[in-house]
């Protein structure tokens, strides 16, 4: 019996919507801002990609958001076969991507050619920030853990020894993609210092 085309195209579109889903057991270091529990991968791809919608009007003028939203529904599926990395560890944050380049192969390969290669190509963005739609995921990616953090009393940060210092080079990438995001994030920073949620 042969298989049509479109129904190998399906297949294939099946396979990698079931891979996907693995990315909902990927467990990231941060809380949920009620600080119940730590929230997964799936969770936190969702939340930002929400925030794109919410603040976009912080990006810098004709930003194509909904390319945005789309980069960051996909930033994170290499993590299924790379798990996820804090990222104030430098050491497995070297290692990483590597890792990540290799998952990125294995998961966009599972669907159709042109449309794995559509969404590679959104991934492969994301990771080289050249665009402004690349640079204000990445703002908004760095800028959610700093919203939790600060609204947990520092969620992580004392947890994993993180110094101020630290943070505000993360602070440096939210900057970079939306000036006022990363001035009301370096707020948060500086109050979370106030409070004695986060050491100098």
């Amino acid at each position: 019996m042969t298989i049509a085309p479109e129904e190998d195209r399906l297949n294939a579109q099946i396979a990698f919507a079931v891979e996907i889903d693995k990315l909902k057991r990927i467990v990231r270091r941060n809380l949920l801002i009620d600080g119940s529990r730590r929230e997964n991968d799936a969770e936190h791809s969702w939340y930002v990609g929400m925030l794109a919608m919410v603040l976009g009007e912080h990006a810098p003028p004709g930003t194509d958001l909904h390319r945005v939203v789309a980069m960051l529904l996909v930033h994170d599926l290499v993590e299924i076969d790379a798990g996820d990395t804090f990222v104030y560890d430098q050491v497995a944050v070297a290692a990483q991507a590597a890792a990540e380049r290799t998952a990125a192969d294995r998961i966009f390969a599972l669907l159709p050619r042109e449309q794995g290669a559509r969404i590679r190509a959104l991934w492969d963005e994301f990771e080289a920030r050249e665009t402004p739609e690349a640079r204000f995921a990445k703002a908004l990616d760095r800028f959610a853990p700093i919203l939790a953090n600060h609204h947990t009393e520092g969620g992580t940060w004392p947890l994993f020894k993180v110094k101020a210092g630290q943070v505000r080079e993360k602070v440096r990438i939210i900057q970079e993609g939306s000036p006022s995001l990363g001035a009301y994030a370096l707020e948060l920073v500086e109050l979370s210092v106030a409070r004695g949620h986060l050491a100098e």
